[in-house]
């Protein structure tokens, strides 16, 4: 009695994490949802607290990630569109190119793991994005260079982090593979500053 008591509560929570989509930030909506799940989970497997912790922190990791990468391709396709220097449209070129893959690897593992992750950006990236596209020539280049540095100074941070501390092997595995192209593109991107801000 008690076990199906819990089964209702948890279906009650992911029901209306569900619900609640049209008001929340596209990450903090996914974060909920797999809480939901987690809830349930552990009502039925009787998941001790660290288990818990560790399977939202896993989930948490994979819903921002997936948010990042959606920012990098859409933004770099656009700015491959719209740069005016050769070394922006490069790197922009490179953002595209590896972060669809990765993206792809991360859709396909969050299915897996029965993690949820947002379809569109959270509201910190669709600003990134609107900030930078708002900007004209040069400007814009200017721009996404300073925004692409910023962005994998935190993306490396967040991936070393999710190396050390995820629990699912998967996912560790997954976010150790991804810290040394993250690494690479922060050095590439930091590389072409000077070049792209002495632009005029």
């Amino acid at each position: 009695m008690k076990r199906s008591f819990l089964n209702l509560l948890g279906a009650l929570a992911l029901l209306s994490a569900v619900t609640s989509c049209n008001s929340k930030d596209s990450v903090d909506h996914a974060k909920d949802v797999n809480e939901a799940k987690v809830e349930s989970a552990a009502a039925t497997t009787d998941l001790g607290n660290a288990e818990k912790k560790g399977m939202e922190y896993d989930a948490e990791f994979l819903a921002k990630a997936a948010s990042g990468g959606l920012l990098e391709v859409a933004m770099g396709k656009e700015v491959l569109q719209r740069a005016v220097t050769p070394e922006a449209k490069e790197f922009a070129r490179k953002m595209v190119s590896d972060h669809e893959k990765s993206n792809t690897e991360l859709k396909a593992l969050a299915a897996k793991k029965n993690v949820t992750i947002p379809a569109t950006m959270a509201d910190e990236q669709s600003s990134i994005y609107k900030d930078v596209l708002e900007k004209k020539g040069v400007q814009l280049d200017q721009e996404y260079v300073k925004e692409m540095i910023k962005d994998h100074k935190d993306d490396v941070k967040e991936f070393t982090d999710a190396a050390a501390q995820a629990t699912d092997p998967e996912i560790k595995a997954f976010a150790t593979k991804n810290v040394p192209v993250l690494q690479m593109h922060l050095d590439m991107v930091t590389k072409i500053q000077p070049t792209v801000d002495a632009r005029k």
